[in-house]
């Protein structure tokens, strides 16, 4: 299946333009070297089981979600043929051996533009101070009293609301929403793809383009040099007064709730929920698709491999509770004493 970009074909310089609104399944079929079966229609876009309408493509790659595919309003599926039983009636089947990698294709030719050439030129509210060599995406919307100081990139359809301030060079992706009395520090990145990739059978690595946003709700603030990466499909999402050092990362179609602090150098990978106020200390990290209940501590370097309850403070890695991660390195630490 696509081994290399011939399969493109012509279409390959309107992917790299995004110019491509629609494409019709049949079309789509042709290109990927799948099989499809029922209606052919004009397609807009790729979307989760949950959230496709009756335009758009999603992909049943792992079995847990069938449950999910059966209420699904998605036009068409991305699925494997001993699967096709789930389809829901009037859902056209895409046939693939490998769903997920089929997607990854798929996801270049609906990819939005880079850069717009059509619409209207930024607007700008009173009392706003934009300081020379930003640049300003069509379409985007400053409100009353924002800062943006110098070498601040803004894309396309970006709003960015009242008393929000943007230091220097920071890069603010097409899409993104920035609430009111936000500040962004020096360096940070807004809304860059996700690190998502799916795999050949040949060990290749296939880009997954990333088609949602980053929504920073009221009062967030973002350190030097962070970086939050828009959702694959949807929106990664940074609830009011959430706090976040220097040089954290946070992956695509997370969730942070209200009042989380996040400190300088921890990393949150794809799809993590943060409960309200959840504190995680300096180097910490978790795996993807997992939850952290509210009022949650990880100490400095905790690495959470798991959900982990509200209300508690854990440490180490595995993470386990924090007192009983102190206990064991005091027992360790005994042990190889004994030892000498």
């Amino acid at each position: 299946m696509l081994s290399d970009r011939r399969g493109i074909g012509n279409l390959f310089p309107l992917v790299l333009k995004g110019g491509i609104k629609k494409m019709k399944i049949s079309k789509l079929a042709e290109i990927l070297e799948i099989e499809y079966r029922g209606d052919d229609f004009n397609a807009k876009r790729i979307n989760t089981i949950k959230e496709a309408s009756r335009e758009e493509i999603t992909f049943l790659e792992n079995e847990k979600f069938i449950k999910e595919l059966k209420h699904s309003k998605a036009g068409a599926v991305f699925i494997k043929k001993e699967l096709l039983s789930y389809l829901p009636a009037n859902c056209t089947a895409l046939i693939t051996d490998n769903p997920y990698l089929s997607m990854a294709y798929a996801s270049e030719f609906f990819a939005k533009k880079i850069v717009q050439t059509e619409g209207k030129d930024a607007v700008i509210g009173k009392n706003c101070t934009i300081a020379k060599n930003v640049y300003l995406g069509k379409n985007s919307k400053i409100a009353d009293n924002v800062t943006i100081l110098s070498g601040v990139y803004v894309g396309d359809n970006v709003t960015i609301e009242e008393g929000s301030v943007i230091y220097p060079n920071v890069t603010i992706y097409n899409d993104t929403v920035i609430g009111k009395r936000c500040f962004i520090q020096a360096g940070a990145v807004l809304g860059s793809d996700g690190f998502g990739y799916a795999h050949t059978d040949d060990g290749k690595h296939i880009k997954i383009y990333h088609s949602g946003n980053v929504v920073l709700e009221d009062d967030v603030e973002v350190g030097a040099n962070s970086t939050i990466d828009r959702a694959v499909f949807g929106t990664t999402l940074i609830k009011s007064g959430t706090k976040i050092d220097n040089l954290v990362q946070i992956a695509h179609n997370c969730e942070l709730d209200q009042n989380c602090i996040i400190v300088a150098q921890a990393g949150i990978s794809g799809s993590s929920k943060l409960g309200r106020n959840v504190i995680m200390g300096g180097q910490s990290a978790t795996a993807g698709h997992l939850q952290i209940g509210d009022f949650a501590t990880i100490a400095a370097r905790g690495g959470v491999t798991k959900s982990l309850e509200g209300k508690k403070t854990y440490g180490g890695f595995p993470i386990m509770i924090h007192k009983d991660w102190l206990k064991l390195q005091a027992k360790i630490s005994k042990f190889f004493k004994g030892k000498k």
